[in-house]
């Protein structure tokens, strides 16, 4: 397939639902070959298995990843690598969020929250440069979030691990650079999205309730689409954002210019 990223080879984590499936699926609906790691790996086995059904065999891969875990990050990178032929993009997407204010919030899920938000991205693109110095250009998408722009009272850890994201990504674009690597790193921003992060809220407020009271909040009148987030994805996947790096992108439905 002639795709916007033919002959890519992405290794995207969280990939076993929500929008790390949907990037999987849309990068190989554009000529990628795709890694699927998720701590689900029959999750993961799911979705890859769908990709290949409508790609071909040898386009998707699952492999398991506790993304806390240095051991796991070594093994899973080192099996991609062999199955795709190379890592040509990482996509740092797991994440997890714990409600409660600095007053409420144990320092147990404080610690959790980091761990699989901050120090994910970390060890993944610490051991994944290993490979992608050997399969240039490329490219290091880090989901962050609007939280991480933005704080709100009652999500401390949320917002400082997605604000650490964001910086991390810039401090990592500068290293590829100054290392003269054809590597480029970049975060997103999305705000709320059509995912299971959002249960919830919509087990509280019922469905429609809550996802209007979200709809609310965003100037375009709704809430993004993992597809929104995935066609976001595909670009800085792609060499059409060969001159992007250090940056950050707002997938926020205009939440951000308020």
């Amino acid at each position: 397939m002639n795709g916007r990223v033919a002959g890519k080879k992405a290794f995207i984590t969280g990939a076993a639902q929500g929008l790390g499936a949907a990037m999987a699926r849309r990068l190989a609906e554009e000529g990628a070959k795709v890694t699927l790691a998720d701590i689900n790996l029959a999750g993961a086995q799911g979705v890859a298995e769908a990709i290949n059904a409508d790609h071909g065999d040898g386009t998707a891969f699952a492999f398991p990843l506790d993304v806390t875990k240095e051991d796991q990050w070594i093994y899973a990178l080192e099996e991609a690598d062999a199955a795709m032929g190379g890592i040509s993009v990482l996509v740092n997407n797991a994440g997890i969020s714990r409600g409660g204010d600095i007053e409420s919030l144990s320092y147990e899920d404080w610690k959790l929250v980091m761990e699989v938000n901050v120090d994910s991205v970390f060890l993944g693109t610490k051991h994944a440069l290993k490979y992608m110095r050997r399969n240039q250009p490329g490219s290091i998408i880090n989901v962050s979030s609007i939280a991480g722009l933005i704080a709100a009272h009652n999500s401390p850890s949320y917002n400082a691990s997605k604000a650490a994201v964001w910086l991390l990504s810039k401090g990592i674009g500068l290293h590829c650079a100054k290392q003269g690597l054809d590597i480029r790193s970049n975060s997103i921003h999305p705000t709320f999205i059509d995912t299971p992060i959002l249960d919830p809220l919509r087990q509280r407020f019922g469905k429609e309730e809550a996802e209007a009271k979200l709809a609310r909040q965003v100037p375009l009148g709704r809430i993004g689409t993992p597809a929104d987030i995935a066609n976001a994805v595909l670009y800085l996947a792609s060499d059409e954002s060969r001159f992007m790096t250090a940056a950050e992108l707002k997938l926020d439905g205009g939440i951000s210019a308020m």
